[in-house]
């Protein structure tokens, strides 16, 4: 039997999943922790990395591996093929001022226009940017550029620093995918190249950048002999683990939320609400993002004194719409739509409306309305919805099933929980071994019946209007 193994090194963790190559069962799982904080060492994953694969027995019978990683991370080496500083990640917002600068500087329409995006804190090119003004003498020291997928698939081909790795610092070497390089900010999924004007711009001088591979391209083996995929973002992974088509928009709540669709065709928001990013399949994946998603329901649910389970029967006793009340959640400001100074309100309080059960739901429901806003905005950029795929930790509550199928119009699939970034990861490593992207069936465990209530997002959106 072959086997394949898919990573997620994700912000918070490294998961490992081995996966047999021709049903695409679960053989075992491994995971192993990140430090927290907003900068991180990259040494950390590779430690991280090393012991999930122990920690799934180990990878001594893969044939193949893949790497999806967390977007947008700035990891910078300099001519010797060693860790400047440690890797500001994508929730580092100390870049937003050289955001705003490089908007400013090149126009919001060009911006979008030449890369698909519009400058945003999470973005590389920012990061660069706040190297080059706050630390000029390490941005000096900048040889390559990498993200941290294409950092971990160089450790894993033997290459590294001088001393550390049995190939050394060969930096040409460096190699990534157009999902992972569609988050940039200096890539452009319409052309496929990179924008080195814009990158320059951002650093102020020229670096070596990874080789963008397709889909099916291997970067080579382990010294083991493992082969390789090309590896991903950590949205275009799950996309990939899905089995996301043209049609089906993936909306995840987890820290963070989330709503991504296949598409044929690149986008370019010059709004900046939605990022036209790539995809990991050879299409399209443009993308919106909230700041506030699950923990939405940990601070209701802590405010009054239940488990997330009690959360949703209080919110199953209440009606559509809660009586009025709403929860509008923007409780660490908001991304989409852009107020990072913003805060949450509870609107409609009455005497009537003010209600347990009414505030329960009035917190998923307005957790729903903030990805439903993000559905909107990327039905703006041409996405035709067909159903959506709910995902993430919350979509197993009962409650936020049954009230996503009254807020969104769109019918609701909820795939069973699982790795998705690492099973999207598993499909590359497959994909790079046979020269054919396996079609593992993705079972469901859960299928709302259709039950749009429009009151909920007017209601929802008169008093995003008060604002």
């Amino acid at each position: 039997m072959a086997l394949v193994a898919g990573v997620d090194s994700s912000t918070q963790s490294c998961k490992v999943v081995i996966r047999d190559l021709e049903t695409g069962a679960i053989e075992r799982t491994g995971r192993a922790s990140h430090p927290n904080g907003t900068e991180v060492d990259p040494a950390e994953w590779w430690t991280a990395l090393d012991a999930a694969a122990r920690d799934a027995g180990g990878l001594a019978d893969v044939a193949a591996l893949s790497v999806a990683a967390q977007q947008h991370g700035m990891v910078v080496l300099d001519d010797e093929g060693r860790v400047i500083r440690p890797a500001l990640l994508w929730n580092d917002t100390r870049s937003a001022q050289a955001a705003a600068d490089l908007a400013a500087e090149v126009g919001a329409d060009e911006y979008a226009r030449r890369t698909g995006v519009v400058p945003v804190a999470s973005f590389t090119v920012t990061k660069l940017r706040w190297l080059r003004d706050a630390e000029p003498e390490n941005a000096a020291r900048v040889a390559a550029v990498a993200l941290p997928h294409d950092w971990l698939t160089w450790r894993l081909r033997g290459f590294g620093p001088a001393g550390e790795s049995p190939l050394g610092p060969v930096l040409s070497e460096l190699t990534t995918d157009r999902s992972d390089a569609s988050g940039t900010g200096y890539w452009s999924p319409a052309t496929g190249e990179y924008d080195l004007d814009l990158f320059e711009r951002a650093l102020g001088h020229a670096a070596i950048l990874p080789r963008v591979l397709g889909p099916a391209e291997s970067p080579g083996t382990t010294p083991e002999g493992i082969v390789l995929g090309v590896g991903a973002g950590d949205n275009a992974g799950a996309a990939l683990g899905l089995g996301a088509a043209t049609g089906d928009v993936v909306v995840s709540i987890g820290t963070s939320g989330t709503v991504f669709a296949v598409m044929d065709n690149s986008a370019a928001d010059a709004t900046g609400t939605v990022a036209g990013f790539a995809d990991a399949g050879g299409f399209f994946l443009p993308l919106v993002a909230t700041l506030n998603a699950a923990r939405v329901l940990d601070s209701i649910a802590g405010v009054l004194g239940v488990t997330h389970d009690e959360l949703g029967e209080l919110a199953l006793q209440s009606e559509p719409g809660a009586e009025g009340l709403v929860l509008q959640p923007y409780f660490e400001g908001e991304r989409t739509p852009n107020l990072p100074e913003a805060t949450a309100s509870v609107f409609g309080m009455t005497l009537a409306s003010t209600t347990r059960p009414n505030l329960a739901r009035a917190a998923i429901e307005g957790l729903l309305c903030g990805l439903a806003d993000g559905l909107d905005a990327v039905r703006g950029q041409g996405v035709v919805a067909e159903r959506i795929l709910l995902i993430g930790g919350a979509a197993q509550n009962v409650a936020v099933q049954a009230i996503a199928a009254q807020v969104f119009n769109v019918p609701v699939i909820v795939p069973s929980p699982g790795e998705y970034v690492a099973a999207g990861g598993a499909v590359q490593a497959a994909w790079s071994l046979t020269g054919a992207r396996p079609a593992w069936m993705v079972p469901t465990v859960a299928t709302p019946t259709p039950d749009y209530h429009p009151i909920i997002r007017s209601q929802y959106r008169k008093r995003a209007a008060q604002r």
